[in-house]
């Protein structure tokens, strides 16, 4: 039995070896730090490496990080953003908040190329609205989705990267037409949601017919739970392309960790945990790996995307065509 001054002793040395280490601190979404998202896996494995002590800070959806880092400013406790997409990239810089990681990106695999000195991608998917598979007549483009009667749920651009890419993605498709198209979706939408969660666990109980999420998202139900009656629908003008980033924060305490992580980021023990816990595609990881019932999925042609600055040119007047349609 520990004598009380040796059991002193050793409650004290523990506090100074916690107090030694170092605590990297990660903004991310909420689904990411959820117990069945990547978080816990990545944690722990980056943990087991590093010497430090990771910590995962949910900060709502995606576009939310963005607004709670531009609020803390320079005195954030972030050393890392990590959930950041490309139509937010060109803000985010703005901010003049994020540093270079100077990270080899030679092995990413993403479906366009990627040069860029301060945000690194970590996982990549295409937008989609999901719908069960006994759906009659699924709609192939927006304007056969807003001539029927199907019931959808989507996210709030302001709050949300889906959100966001959902603007971006009739946009592309659309252009100038894109606020007509928003006023013929307007009587089709049941709700706007903050975030991705809460839009698709109304799918799931019912409220809606279909969900704005990524062509993956079967995926979880095939795989997680045995269950093929939810698919992709898939639209004749092609699909909007997210990749995900994440970017080391300028005044970090602990740059060289951070480095370190997002060097992890693009590794075969971080990559291989998206598919089946983030369940999208992972940025530095071969096709051959993806595991079985990623093949089912929909391949959409093409694939659409906005280069970081022409999101940010086209942002306040999309965000102002959608307030404009759903409003009236």
């Amino acid at each position: 039995m520990k004598t009380p001054l040796i059991a002193s002793g050793l409650i004290l040395a523990a506090g100074m070896a916690s107090a030694d280490t170092p605590v990297l601190t990660i903004y991310t979404y909420d689904s990411f730090t959820s117990d069945w998202g990547p978080g816990p896996a990545v944690e722990a494995a980056f943990e087991e490496t590093c010497g430090c002590d990771l910590q995962f800070v949910g900060a709502g959806d995606g576009a939310s990080l963005l607004a709670r880092l531009r609020l803390e400013g320079d005195s954030t406790d972030a050393d890392i953003v990590l959930g950041l997409d490309t139509n937010l990239i060109a803000a985010a810089r703005e901010t003049g908040l994020f540093a270079d990681h100077g990270v080899d990106a030679s092995n990413l695999t993403l479906p366009v190329a990627w040069q860029d000195d301060q945000f690194l991608p970590f996982d990549w998917g295409y937008f989609a609205f999901i719908h069960d598979t006994d759906m009659q007549n699924v709609p192939t483009s927006f304007t056969e989705l807003a001539e029927s009667d199907a019931r959808i749920v989507i996210q709030d651009p302001r709050s949300s990267t889906p959100g966001l890419g959902l603007l971006m993605w009739v946009k592309y498709v659309y252009g100038d037409a894109a606020e007509a198209v928003w006023e013929a979706l307007a009587d089709n939408i049941v709700t706007v949601t903050p975030g991705w969660s809460e839009a698709y666990g109304l799918f799931l109980e019912g409220e809606a017919d279909m969900v704005l999420s990524y062509t993956t998202s079967p995926a979880y139900h095939l795989i997680a739970e045995e269950d093929d009656t939810r698919t992709a629908a898939l639209f004749d003008a092609g699909h909007y392309l997210q990749i995900e980033v994440a970017a080391m924060v300028e005044g970090s305490d602990h740059a060289d960790l951070a480095r370190d992580f997002l060097a992890f980021m693009l590794t075969p023990a971080f990559q291989s945990v998206i598919p089946t816990t983030n369940w999208m595609y992972p940025a530095a990881l071969p096709a051959s790996d993806l595991p079985e019932g990623f093949d089912t999925l929909i391949q959409p042609q093409p694939g659409l995307i906005f280069t970081p600055e022409e999101a940010a040119a086209l942002r306040d007047e999309a965000l102002e065509e959608w307030r404009a349609a759903l409003s009236q």
